[in-house]
């Protein structure tokens, strides 16, 4: 981060006895509908790659070309087409479900493999002697997603992952102009071969206020607030944040990245970690929950041995 200029504030330390033993830098950016209203510390407007925090930027044009309709989704298939879902067999019947009703089977997917975010899910698989699915991806909503408004709009299939195909031009020109952006900034390939966008913090949270606070768009919000597991599943922030409180929006992307909006009050906050810890991501934003009133959700913080000694303490800097 300091070779681009930007200022990230401690936000998390971990005390092991007397010493600190992590430290945890980053952002916060909180916002209305009109212009973010608070900072902690200075990204000097440095873009970063949106990563899965796109997902309901992107399935903002399934309402828009009426792909809801065409296929009479329903609000969990609303959910998995917006999830890094951990691949469970909720996650799994769902896009199955959604890729039968666009008329597809799984090998017109090009999101790749991965085991299962869900770690009962992989301990079960083992036992089971199975390997994992394509469907399992946490990206696969994503892609079927995709490819159903390709071929709602007859647009080619096999190359629905390529910067240059008409869907993912509609999806940057859409990111384009819910985010509010004024010029461009870089693009590369995510994780799950699509192209991804970058942008400044605050352009980020001007696109999730304009998804998930219009009216327009209350198919998406409903799909979140209504389906919170599908959104994420076993042991993922987005989905422990939507399930205990009260009409708040979370999202989570790699990178150290998780989105968070208020939909009552219009508001919304972004917390990137810079060094894309996990663990320091989640604590961050369960903090700045409590301290906005938003929502009142405990987190560890006892630094213990496996013997259940405390030995430390995790300590949160806002």
């Amino acid at each position: 981060m300091t070779n681009n200029n930007t200022e990230p504030e401690l936000l998390v330390e971990h005390l092991r006895g007397k010493l600190v033993d992590e430290e945890h830098y980053g952002f916060i950016v909180l916002s209305n509908k009109e212009r973010a209203i608070d900072f902690t510390g200075d990204s000097k407007n440095y873009p970063f790659y949106l990563r899965s925090c796109a997902k309901p930027l992107q399935a903002s044009l399934i309402i828009d070309y009426g792909m809801d309709k065409f296929y009479n989704m329903t609000e969990e298939e609303i959910a998995i087409c917006c999830a890094s879902h951990a691949g469970e067999e909720i996650h799994v019947k769902t896009a199955k479900s959604l890729l039968e009703k666009i008329g597809l089977d799984e090998k017109f997917l090009k999101c790749g493999l991965h085991k299962p975010l869900s770690k009962t899910e992989q301990t079960r698989m083992i036992i089971d002697g199975k390997t994992e699915n394509v469907l399992q991806n946490n990206c696969s909503g994503k892609h079927i997603m995709m490819l159903g408004l390709s071929k709602m709009k007859d647009w080619d299939l096999k190359t629905y992952d390529s910067p240059e195909h008409p869907l993912q031009q509609a999806i940057k020109s859409k990111i384009t102009e819910l985010c509010r952006q004024n010029k461009e900034y870089p693009t590369t390939t995510d994780g799950c071969g699509v192209p991804i966008m970058s942008m400044p913090l605050t352009n980020m949270l001007q696109g999730y206020l304009n998804i998930f606070c219009n009216p327009k768009y209350e198919k998406i919000k409903n799909a979140f607030l209504n389906h919170p597991y599908i959104i994420g599943g076993e042991n993922r922030t987005d989905t422990k944040i939507i399930e205990n409180s009260d009409g708040i929006v979370a999202k989570v992307g790699a990178g150290g990245l998780c989105i968070v909006v208020n939909t009552k009050s219009e508001e919304a906050f972004v917390v990137k970690i810079a060094d894309c810890d996990m663990q320091a991501r989640k604590i961050v934003v369960l903090q700045v929950l409590k301290n906005l009133h938003w929502a009142e959700i405990n987190y560890e913080n006892e630094i213990k041995t496996l013997h259940g000694e405390k030995v430390g303490e995790i300590k949160v800097s806002i």
